[in-house]
């Protein structure tokens, strides 16, 4: 099987419009976006997986493969996914449609879609995930950029409360996560 990173090469030169990282996320950034699913309850979903390097975390963290959903556009980083991942459900669908999957009560959805400055993404992704996350979940999102990838505007209309959980420089570039839970909550 190809290394990860030649994967992910393939891919971004080949769908460069699909694929928008530089490289794939470090496993320091991994583990900072996977903090806390061990404690996680009802089913984890992780949408833009790309390579795995944040399913292979959520899997160290000890969650049960059955448990986890992951939703990819990318035909060829899903069949990479199902093989290195036995159990895991990989489906071949865009973030957009997670409430078209049949999950409900989802605990946490660990995010590699790039939402930043992209408030139709926002709704888009962000909005329909909670619909299907149970209260109290979170939406864990990375971002190259020190704010909120989401505007206080956009957290106003989705209901949602952000919390800075860090940043990762051992990551190409620097990598910051940020939690977003419903407010009220």
């Amino acid at each position: 099987m190809p290394s990860d990173f030649a994967v992910f090469l393939s891919e971004m030169f080949r769908k460069p419009g699909e694929v928008v990282a530089i490289a794939p996320s470090s496993a320091a950034v991994a583990r900072r976006m996977t903090e806390g699913l061990e404690a996680v309850e009802g089913p984890i979903v992780e949408i833009g997986p790309g390579t795995g390097v944040f399913t292979r975390a959520i899997l160290e963290r000890g969650v049960h493969p059955s448990r986890l959903t992951l939703m990819e556009t990318n035909e060829r980083f899903c069949e990479t996914l199902r093989e290195k991942f036995p159990g895991v459900n990989v489906l071949n669908r865009p973030a957009q449609e997670i409430g078209e999957t049949g999950l409900s009560g989802v605990g946490a959805v660990i995010s590699g879609v790039p939402v930043l400055a992209r408030p139709t993404i926002q709704r888009e992704v962000v909005g329909r995930a909670l619909e299907v996350m149970r209260p109290g979940a979170m939406f864990v999102q990375i971002t190259y950029s020190p704010g909120s990838p989401i505007s206080p505007e956009m957290q106003a209309e989705l209901g949602v409360s952000a919390r800075r959980r860090g940043i990762t420089w051992a990551n190409l570039p620097p990598a910051h996560v940020w939690v977003f839970t419903r407010r009220g909550m």
